[in-house]
């Protein structure tokens, strides 16, 4: 009730049989977790003990990695840090770190956003594929201008901007499809729906079965960082510094 009163806004919810915190007292839980984290680390630190990493991660994410490689890799983290919790967005938004008191994310971007500190991961590569069913009924395509003639499936995501390759600049693209799940518009290029642009890592096997083709190889194709992002504090708790420096070394695990 003090707190309340100090800050001038509810933090819980309380009735006679429950007690929940408001959105307020959400936000501010997860700014004051925040905290005792650093100040665990700096006290860990000044007394030269080793601080075990333990309490809730949480981890904004893209769709993809609701995927068996990045499962695999969680799960290897576990193993190893059994007192740390995951709790992990997929939404595929691009989220305030601070705001919405998140630990870290991963992002493929070439820029990290606002006040942000960035750790590259790996570098992802895309190309346009498309099912030998599309391309047997559909027109040639030689260049890249032949997009505008083509029926597009299209990755939209806040953290993966909009495609710019030399001699794309004014051509006018409709896609018959837009969707931020990478899984879908993977479907969908199965199904002959048209040409995608899709990370190498998710396409690899059908290209090597013949249900995918690789099409305008070298004017199509593009790389991406994958990048973990974090809020610029001095210090990072257990948790968080450790998630980062398991990914960099697991990173390899999550491509083809």
């Amino acid at each position: 009730m003090h707190l309340e009163e100090r800050l001038g806004t509810r933090l819980l919810n309380r009735t006679s049989r429950s007690v929940s915190l408001t959105e307020p007292g959400q936000l501010y839980f997860d700014q004051i977790r925040q905290m005792l984290d650093a100040l665990e680390e700096v006290e860990g630190a000044m007394t030269k003990t080793s601080v075990v990493p333990k309490g809730t991660l949480r981890v904004s994410a893209p769709v993809w990695a609701a995927s068996p490689r990045f499962v695999s890799v969680l799960a290897d983290f576990r193993d190893r840090y059994p007192e740390v919790r995951l709790d992990l967005d997929l939404t595929g938004r691009l989220i305030n770190l601070v705001e919405e008191g998140f630990d870290l994310a991963l992002r493929v971007s070439h820029s990290p956003g606002d006040n942000l500190i960035a750790r590259p991961l790996a570098t992802i590569s895309f190309q346009y594929v498309a099912a030998p069913s599309y391309l047997n009924r559909a027109g040639p395509l030689v260049h890249l201008s032949d997009l505008s003639n083509h029926s597009l499936l299209w990755y939209h995501s806040p953290s993966f901007g909009e495609l710019r390759r030399p001699g794309a600049e004014g051509m006018k693209l409709s896609p018959v499809l837009q969707s931020g799940n990478e899984s879908l518009l993977h479907l969908a290029a199965l199904q002959g729906m048209g040409l995608a642009l899709l990370p190498t890592w998710l396409t690899s096997e059908d290209l090597k079965a013949g249900r995918l083709v690789h099409v305008l190889a070298g004017s199509g194709d593009f790389s991406v960082p994958l990048l973990c992002v974090y809020p610029s504090r001095k210090y990072l708790s257990p948790k968080v510094r450790t998630f980062i420096d398991f990914l960099s070394v697991s990173s390899p695990a999550l491509l083809p």
